[in-house]
């Protein structure tokens, strides 16, 4: 190493292997003096590194400490051009804290090099990416993920994905988004878990620890970075980058808690949202990055902006970009992404008292700190083994996991002619423009996938089908009527190359096709980059050109069923009303072709529930299934317009697909609601109990679902909040009884005061298949 001694004075190495031996000594004690043991090992690990840093510190000029803030894009940097890329000169300068945009475990040790052996002070670099569900074996998008209601599976794919990244050089991932959004005309509904803040926290602890392990200095190892903070899933209007506003009592019930569930698990990095929060920007709000996010929550870790997000205040309103940097400084941002405000303003800043000297040793020190925890001191090339980027990258085993995630991700919506699953023979045509396009496969977001790797469709079901099935293609249509919206929606490497056939030609081989097969699987919907980032639609439905091909397909009279590609909810009502069986599959990921075929033809059972509610049209929206009543809400529980109730003219209120909704090949029983007490204290417990039959001829796996409803409160409650889920495998004919352990803390709420308390009084607890549940019971919670 090429530390200067009076920086390192001590190894990382050296301290954990003391830890570790003075953990030995006592093994043979009680486990609680072993915890203590470990407890103290920290500690003493952490001051000692802790003074290794101000060590660091006390040699650094402003500019290195303005360069550990600084995380610029990394450019074009190729194998064997670190050397004369135009960063590389920042980097010698001590001006880069970090990169991001760069992979592979080559240029990473190049440019770590650079750092390490050419810099004045050796300070390594992190090395950060979008590796958002999956690295290049990618998994269904996060809404999809969400879909599949297993913890347990969830966390398996963010392990594999830092197993990946990090063998490929990343140590830093901007993941995961736990935006809440009840908005699916924002395309980044697709990036995050749906409209649930209980369903969402659950995801969120899941996917840190997925990431970050249990300890941070293995090489399988990264940080994780919540985004976006906080209440981006809110923009008005579902427009991307929107203004975002609301009362503080909603914003703490509805829309803080999965990013405190990610801060409670350990999450060691946050990224700034781009919208305001009570008139001032996220990234420059104090009360937001310090007051909330550091000292009511704890949180010990570093706080990066988004993309440019310091000089976009300057279009908030908020100042030139001097003044800019300097609030967001003191507000609490430690990094600044692209947009150089920290190295090029905050000397200004300093020299006039608008900053101080400490704000930005401590900014810098958790730069460091993060490093340390990182093991990056210790060997800067941790993650730069090429070996391992040979043998852990996109391995079989990564996929054929990523194949099993795809299935359990999908949600069966309708089945109503029991068409699926389809036969191992006889003749399939499968017709539509995303049947046979390898590169829309991944999804938004999937940075680091080799797109044409991906499973088509076409592909998967002649490999899951067999010898004794045909398989018939026809594209049928292009994306859309509209070349130029085609071409917004596939700009970023992931065409559907137009087909220089007209349309009518085009549906006329769809039909000939269709006329010679017993079955048509239509696979229709969103290009990948139809939602993702600044992929707002303003009327979220299947593109024209591509419903006309599917009535089409209808009248011919086969069999037809819709394999739906989407990153939202989309308006569906025509659909629902005319075709008999939709599979949803969001976007699978790199297995995508296998995952749906297994599903098509009943290798696997689908199981999957909504984490987002469907509305009937737009006019509905926003629309979630744990929203409040009003002082005239709607009795009628048929969908009739009620005069001078909470309701439209045009249409009903209820959702068109609910919260919680999926179907199966296979049928659930649900009876015998018990609850163990009508009586709960503070510090008591209550069980609720219900046996599902499962009645129908296939094994099954169904999501049992619990929901409580707050009767009387200090200040309005919802109508049902998810309190509680499992999701259960049960033999067909085989009844399983279901049990779920509620608390006094299960039913804590912010009230008026944004204090957190569980209030006396009536309450109704549900258990069904989804949120529009009916069975109920009734306790009292005790003083």
């Amino acid at each position: 190493m090429k530390f200067p001694k009076v920086i390192i004075s001590v190894t990382t190495a050296a301290i954990l292997m003391a830890c570790s031996n003075n953990n030995s000594a006592f093994s043979s004690q009680a486990e609680e003096v072993s915890a203590a043991n470990r407890a103290a090992d920290a500690l003493l690990f952490k001051s000692t590194y802790e003074k290794e840093i101000d060590s660091i510190l006390n040699l650094m000029t402003l500019e290195e400490k303005l360069g550990q803030l600084n995380l610029p894009s990394s450019g074009d940097i190729t194998t064997g051009q670190a050397k004369s890329s135009n960063i590389a000169k920042l980097i010698e300068e001590g001006k880069v804290g970090g990169l991001f945009n760069i992979k592979s475990a080559e240029k990473i040790v190049e440019v770590q090099k650079i750092a390490v052996d050419k810099s004045r002070l050796h300070i390594p670099l992190l090395f950060g990416m979008d590796v958002i569900h999956g690295y290049q074996t990618t998994f269904p998008i996060p809404l999809g993920l969400s879909s599949s209601w297993d913890m347990e599976m969830i966390e398996q794919t963010a392990r594999v994905a830092a197993q990946e990244a990090s063998a490929d050089g990343i140590n830093w991932t901007f993941s995961p988004m736990v935006d809440i959004s009840r908005d699916p005309r924002w395309g980044r509904v697709s990036e995050g878990n749906g409209e649930d803040v209980y369903l969402g926290g659950e995801i969120a602890k899941a996917m840190v620890r997925g990431y970050q392990g249990d300890d941070l200095t293995k090489e399988n190892t990264i940080l994780s970075c919540v985004k976006h903070f906080a209440l981006y899933g809110a923009v008005e209007a579902g427009r991307d980058y929107n203004t975002v506003d609301m009362s503080k009592i909603r914003m703490y019930n509805e829309y803080l808690p999965p990013y405190k569930a990610a801060i409670d698990a350990g999450a060691a990095s946050v990224m700034a949202s781009f919208n305001e929060i009570d008139g001032i920007p996220a990234t420059g709000n104090h009360w937001l990055l310090t007051d909330l996010l550091r000292n009511d929550w704890g949180f010990d870790g570093f706080v990066v902006t988004d993309y440019t997000g310091i000089p976009e205040m300057i279009a908030h309103g908020m100042g030139d970009l001097q003044t800019v940097s300097a609030l967001a400084l003191r507000a609490g941002v430690d990094m600044d992404m692209v947009g150089e405000g920290f190295l090029t303003t905050i000397k200004k800043s300093l020299d006039e008292g608008k900053v101080t000297m400490k704000e930005i040793d401590l900014a810098v020190k958790r730069i460091l700190d993060a490093k340390y925890k990182l093991g990056l001191f210790d060997d800067p090339y941790k993650y730069c083994d090429v070996n391992r980027a040979k043998s852990e990258v996109f391995t079989k085993e990564n996929r054929d996991f990523a194949r099993k995630v795809g299935a359990a991700s999908t949600v069966l919506l309708k089945n109503d002619e029991q068409v699926l699953p389809l036969k191992k023979s006889g003749t399939i045509a499968l017709v539509g423009p995303l049947a046979n396009n390898a590169v829309n496969m991944a999804g938004t977001w999937s940075v680091a996938t080799v797109q044409e790797n991906s499973v088509t469709l076409f592909d998967g079901l002649k490999e899951v089908a067999g010898d004794n099935v045909k398989v018939l293609y026809a594209k049928g249509s292009n994306l859309s009527y509209n070349k130029e919206f085609e071409t917004n929606a596939t700009m970023f490497g992931k065409a559907i190359p137009r087909d220089g056939r007209t349309d009518k030609q085009l549906l006329d081989e769809a039909l000939a096709i269709a006329k010679n097969s017993d079955v048509i699987v239509a696979a229709l919907g969103e290009s990948a980059e139809m939602s993702g980032e600044s992929s707002s639609r303003t009327n979220p439905e299947i593109p024209k050109v591509q419903k006309d091909l599917l009535q089409a397909l209808l009248k011919t009279g086969k069999p037809v069923v819709l394999v739906l590609f989407t990153g939202r909810p989309l308006i569906m009502q025509e659909e629902d009303k005319t075709v008999p069986t939709i599979l949803n599959v969001w976007f699978p990921g790199s297995e995508a072709g296998l995952s749906i075929a297994d599903v098509l033809f009943g290798d696997v059972n689908p199981s999957g529930k909504l984490t987002a509610t469907f509305p009937r049209n737009v006019g509905q929206i926003p629309l979630f299934y744990n929203h409040k009543n009003t002082g005239r809400p709607l009795l009628n529980t048929e969908g009739k317009f009620e005069k001078f109730r909470s309701n439209y003219l045009d249409v009903r209120n209820e959702a068109l697909y609910p919260f919680g909704y999926g179907l199966s090949y296979t049928t659930f029983s649900y009876k015998n609601m018990t609850i163990s007490s009508d009586e709960m204290t503070m510090d008591g417990t209550l069980e609720v109990s219900v046996d599902i039959t499962n009645t129908g001829k296939y094994d099954g796996k169904e999501v049992v679902q619990l929901y409580t409803r707050d009767l009387v409160g200090s200040v309005t409650r919802p109508v049902k909040e998810l309190k509680g889920f499992q999701k259960v495998f049960i033999k067909k004919g085989e009844t399983k009884k279901v049990t779920f352990t509620l608390s006094a803390e299960d039913l804590k709420f912010y009230n008026y005061n944004l204090d957190y308390v569980a209030e006396p009084g009536a309450f109704k607890v549900f258990v069904g298949t989804n949120s529009n549940t009916q069975m109920s019971k009734s306790f009292e919670l005790l003083k």
